[in-house]
């Protein structure tokens, strides 16, 4: 260790003194998770008289993003061959890290581990570490390090409650926030809290477990704005629901039918100005005439529609329409980036929220708007309105002057970039 020169923090010092064969992680941004990976990485494999030592990331290009670089730099004097293409690294005794992506989960099979690096555990499927690799840490009892920052009560949660009983000898849980950094200038992370929603905050620099949940949107943080701000572009994002035949939907025995909502929002450097949020139950061809009349009606920059099925029912009424009227805007897919809707509609809208820079005209969709928005996310109430709002964020970009002496602008500090 000392040949190494191995630099760490007080609190990574910890994590690495720590007996334990399991040792689960929680910890905020900038921490210094990726850099105790890497030492604990090189020490374990330098230690291991047969067995190879595995990181393993959500995704393989994320595994070399993260640590690659980091690996090859601090370990340069005992690595004696660096393979770019597998990310493989031996070292002077023989014995190799190799960086994997559990997206892959074949390439983690049927070898012997003598240590295992588990980063980003939230964003895995469990089976990949308690069907593939923990198994393969059997034949020499070889342990597990688990790194990463909260994102919910899921099973990373439920492992990390786990190892803080302190029931099974093996386990050890530790819980650091980005403060625990003493290389971390304090100022940095609280110039972050001013521009993050709380609950952002909490999960990304405090390492909070906290799920999102009741109470995410504050009655107070609501403001109306009746005049049309002089800046900005007009964005149109669509949720749509399923086409049934509106004429027969009164005898439909469900209960709760999903709707189509489209949100019309101009959105400038100082936020987003909601006109309007239509919603209902239309069929196809309705839906279609809305979409485009409401693009042509407002001059929008994008008009943004839900990726898949229904959004490929609609498409072809769409094309007839805008051959027969001349109208073309600029349509793009709407995805929902492996998030779940209640992450991606926090992300999207809370610290906007909280911070005032969503504002809305007065409408009679305002009942209903707000409405959903205090029950989110209770799975009872309807969040079509809401979930075509947070949409815009996918779509959305800020127009500023075209002068090039102009300083470039911040597009929204309220989350961050």
């Amino acid at each position: 260790m000392t040949a190494l020169n191995v630099k760490l923090h007080p609190k990574q010092l910890e994590i690495m003194n720590s007996k334990c064969r399991f040792k689960v992680v929680a910890a905020g941004r900038r921490f210094g998770k990726s850099r105790l990976a890497a030492w604990v990485l090189l020490i374990k494999a330098l230690q291991s008289p047969d067995k190879d030592v595995f990181y393993v990331a959500p995704t393989f290009q994320q595994a070399k993003d993260i640590l690659w670089g980091m690996l090859k730099e601090l370990g340069h004097e005992i690595i004696v061959a660096a393979h770019e293409n597998t990310a493989v690294l031996t070292l002077i005794n023989g014995r190799k890290i190799a960086l994997k992506g559990s997206d892959r989960p074949d390439t983690l099979r049927g070898v012997g581990l003598a240590y295992v690096v588990i980063d980003e555990y939230a964003d895995m499927k469990p089976f990949v570490f308690e069907q593939i690799l923990r198994p393969a840490l059997a034949d020499v009892k070889g342990g597990c390090m688990f790194i990463g920052t909260p994102k919910g009560r899921n099973h990373f949660y439920e492992i990390h409650k786990y190892a803080e009983t302190g029931t099974d000898p093996d386990w050890e849980a530790f819980h650091y926030t980005s403060y625990d950094n003493p290389f971390l200038d304090p100022k940095e992370i609280e110039a972050a809290r001013a521009t993050m929603s709380s609950f952002a905050f909490r999960q990304e620099f405090m390492a909070s477990f906290e799920a999102a949940a009741s109470e995410i949107f504050k009655e107070e943080w609501i403001k109306y704005n009746t005049k049309e701000p002089e800046d900005g572009d007009f964005y149109i994002a669509v949720d749509l629901a399923g086409f049934e035949n509106v004429s027969k939907e009164a005898s439909n025995k469900k209960k709760r039918l999903d709707q189509t909502a489209i949100a019309v929002v101009k959105v400038s450097n100082k936020g987003w100005w909601v006109k309007e949020i239509q919603y209902g139950r239309w069929d196809v061809r309705e839906c279609a005439v809305r979409i485009l009349k409401t693009a042509k009606d407002n001059h929008a920059s994008v008009v943004g529609i839900e990726a898949g099925a229904l959004k490929n029912a609609v498409t072809p009424y769409m094309l007839d329409i805008q051959k027969r009227v001349g109208f073309f805007p600029r349509i793009e897919e709407l995805r929902h980036g492996n998030k779940k809707k209640t992450d991606r509609i926090v992300w999207a809208l809370q610290g906007r929220f909280e911070h005032g820079r969503i504002t809305l005209n007065e409408g009679d969709w305002n009942y209903e708007f707000v409405d959903q928005l205090m029950q989110f996310p209770d799975s009872r109430s309807h969040d079509d309105l809401i979930d075509a709002l947070a949409y815009i964020d996918q779509i959305a970009t800020t127009t500023y002057e075209r002068d090039i002496d102009d300083e470039f602008e911040v597009y929204d500090e309220a989350v961050g970039y």
